[in-house]
């Protein structure tokens, strides 16, 4: 699979705080917080649905793999999502290290790895 989805029982506040702390704790920082629901609402849109994304990095990771190959860029920052669903909250992200497969680079690949266990703990600490 391509992403990685829990569920939690707290709210969609809640889930963005916890998972702001966990990510702090790994290095990460949140670059943006974007709520798609204000803003399709804003534009006219009718979409009631909570829906957050995280825009997180780390800068030494987005360096070191930076330094190994540039079009690693093209799927920098990482996105997280919380969002709800049938009034269920749920994080979820598209995994690393199945959007690094499209490089065909085994170094990247074990970097990205690494960055998809970090992140995928940093959700795990936050449901």
């Amino acid at each position: 699979m391509f992403d990685y989805t829990v569920t939690t029982e707290k709210s969609s506040e809640q889930a963005i705080a916890s998972l702001e702390e966990n990510l702090k704790s790994e290095g990460f920082g949140v670059l943006w917080n974007f709520d798609l629901t204000a803003k399709l609402q804003e534009k006219g849109m009718d979409f009631n649905t909570p829906y957050t994304v995280l825009e997180v990095c780390n800068p030494k990771e987005a360096q070191r793999v930076l330094s190994e190959n540039l079009l690693v860029g093209y799927f920098l920052p990482c996105k997280i999502v919380v969002y709800e669903d049938n009034q269920v909250t749920k994080i979820g992200m598209p995994k690393p290290t199945a959007m690094i497969e499209m490089l065909h680079d085994d170094e990247i690949k074990a970097l990205a790895a690494d960055i998809e266990k970090r992140l995928i703990g940093c959700i795990d600490q936050s449901i």
